[in-house]
């Protein structure tokens, strides 16, 4: 994957209107069907993978997306597939039955793979949002790869902030799952920077996008180890939660990665026992994704200067790496609050930090 280049977040919400410098009225190259009807066109269609793997689907994208569309005047059809690709197709039927201007997808263990062929088959542009997905006219997502890089420099910073040499600290990966195209991309970042000063993971577990089999998965190497672990490289929060209640048990703190900044994560970072998270300002992404599907809506034909590999158009977001004297700039964002974040032993760490 090519690399964005690093961009400060005051500059992210520009992201879009770049994007669209280029656009033209044309009517060809991902613009809706000829035979759809004038309601079809009008409706942005979206699915959403799960509520289990992140709270961010629903508590985040959904509310951003519907109102970006409905702001500009589309309807805005956005459902979730709750895990299940059977569910996940069925959605899409029922979508493309009542018909769609554009598609915007979260893939969901490679569901959305048939359902963009399907869409476009029937002439409806194919937004790849935060996972890529095989034929999809445009990917917009963070930078997963620079994600994967600021998990990493996290683990290498905080092993050499308690004086151990990252080349002999015995680490234990815990990545995603690997039906998730985003899951490597994190992996293939992290493992840039660490493999760098000499980290080998000691134990790599099968990556999952689950808390509680995260925390299995875990105490297994653990224990595989003979309790011996200087950090754990994990790929997001949740499963950081998870790694957490492990270390906890067993009396261990340890530097520790993640992303999304969920509430979970922000607490841990505030109480020692996550060293940073990844923090993605969801309406970032969503105001990137919900612009170019307005320009595709209204027979615009975006251009993008950035590609994957593969050649697909794609739309980078840079991500923000959050330790616990941050904090209080994802609460000053909206994207937390610390009526939510300052409970019971967090709250102490809350007025070290000026979390308010």
């Amino acid at each position: 994957m090519k690399k964005s280049s690093l961009i400060s977040l005051a500059a992210v919400a520009s992201v879009s209107a770049l994007m669209l410098a280029g656009c033209s009225s044309s009517g060809g190259g991902g613009g809706s069907s000829d035979t759809a009807s004038p309601a079809a066109d009008s409706r942005a269609c979206v699915i959403l993978p799960d509520a289990a793997s992140s709270p961010r689907w629903e508590g985040m994208d959904r509310p951003a997306l519907e109102k970006a569309f409905t702001d500009a005047g589309f309807e805005a059809d956005i459902q979730n597939a709750q895990g299940d690709t059977s569910k996940y197709a069925t959605i899409a039927d029922q979508q493309l039955s009542k018909g769609c201007g554009v598609m915007v997808l979260v893939d969901y263990n490679g569901a959305a793979v048939s359902v963009a062929a399907k869409a476009k088959g029937e002439g409806i542009p194919v937004i790849a949002y935060d996972r890529p997905i095989e034929g999809a006219d445009y990917y917009v997502s963070f930078d997963n790869e620079k994600v994967g890089e600021l998990e990493g420099q996290s683990i290498v910073d905080g092993l050499k902030a308690e004086g151990k040499d990252p080349a002999t600290a015995v680490v234990v990966y815990m990545g995603g799952d690997p039906a998730d195209g985003n899951a490597k991309m994190f992996h293939d970042g992290a493992d840039t920077v660490m493999s760098a000063v000499g980290i080998k993971p000691a134990q790599e577990p099968p990556g999952v996008w689950d808390g509680d089999k995260s925390a299995t998965n875990f105490e297994q190497a653990l224990t595989a180890l003979g309790g011996k672990v200087d950090a754990v490289w994990v790929a997001n929060d949740t499963n950081a939660a998870g790694v957490i209640t492990i270390l906890d048990k067993n009396g261990l703190k340890v530097p520790v990665s993640g992303q999304d900044a969920s509430v979970a994560g922000l607490q841990n970072v505030l109480l020692g026992k996550q060293t940073a998270t990844v923090w993605k300002h969801v309406p970032d992404e969503a105001d990137a994704a919900s612009t170019l599907a307005v320009a595709l809506l209204n027979g615009e034909t975006p251009t993008v200067d950035k590609t994957l590999d593969d050649g697909t158009p794609y739309i980078a977001v840079t991500p923000v790496l959050v330790g616990p004297d941050m904090v209080k700039d994802v609460v000053a964002a909206g994207d937390a609050t610390a009526a939510e974040l300052c409970t019971g032993e967090v709250a102490a760490a809350c007025a070290t930090y000026g979390v308010e």
